[in-house]
């Protein structure tokens, strides 16, 4: 039931993707279409948005889970100065209010002179992400048994060939939860966004805030419905390729 809850708020977008308004408005139900699916970039100026929020959660997911996971292994692998600050650094982003850290980056960026943009969208977006990935790729090599890789070495294996082949499949989960969370969190931001972003530059969430005071067209609907679908698609696979796995074995 408490699933169900969670997920109703998905399924009402999804049934009004479907819809007709007769106003400006998606609020209330009139008829039955599939103009909107047909024809998703027929609003002026929203599937560029989209277009650009994809290019920067893709890169920033690239660049977080890159420089998380050997920020991840380092800190469960590795006793050194400062590790126990580093460790208590990295949550800060995750509990100070978001409207905190995109004032920061803001100022910083100000400070230094650098033109607001993309590039500083992406970097903004990176910082932020970087922490979740942390996390989530922290916990899962916490949980690996280091056995495994001194088997390896036993068995002649070098030490790039242990990490591909031993390492690598076993913290795999935690890195691919690490990236699917960064590409949720920066395709979804809109404060960080909006303190970084220049004038020509708009995100999708940017779009949607702005369409949001004369009226949200349904394509938004349909947008939102088809990342809903392609999320519960690439869980639902997990799922069954983890089966297959575990029967093999």
């Amino acid at each position: 039931m408490a699933l169900g809850y969670l997920l109703l708020p998905n399924l009402v977008v999804l049934a009004y993707s479907f819809n007709d308004p007769a106003g400006r408005f998606n609020h209330q139900w009139q008829s039955f279409s599939t103009e909107a699916w047909t024809n998703p970039c027929a609003v002026p100026e929203m599937c560029s948005a989209l277009g650009l929020s994809l290019r920067i959660a893709l890169l920033a997911t690239l660049v977080a889970t890159a420089f998380g996971t050997l920020a991840a292994f380092a800190l469960v692998r590795y006793r050194f100065k400062g590790r126990n600050l580093a460790q208590s650094l990295i949550f800060l982003p995750m509990a100070m209010p978001e409207v905190v850290m995109a004032a920061s980056v803001g100022t910083l960026f100000l400070n230094m002179r650098v033109e607001f943009g993309f590039t500083t969208i992406l970097i903004a977006h990176i910082m932020f992400c970087l922490s979740f990935v942390i996390v989530a790729v922290k916990a899962r090599v916490a949980s690996m048994d280091p056995r495994l890789e001194e088997a390896a070495r036993d068995l002649y294996a070098g030490p790039v060939q242990a990490f591909v082949r031993v390492t690598l499949p076993i913290a795999a989960p935690g890195i691919a939860a690490g990236a699917m969370l960064s590409f949720a969190l920066s395709f979804d931001d809109f404060i960080i966004t909006q303190f970084n972003a220049g004038p020509s530059t708009v995100t999708f969430p940017m779009f949607v805030w702005g369409a949001a005071q004369r009226g949200v067209p349904v394509q938004v609907n349909v947008i939102g419905s088809a990342m809903f679908i392609l999320a519960v698609a690439i869980v639902l696979a997990g799922q069954i390729l983890g089966r297959r796995r575990a029967a093999r074995v």
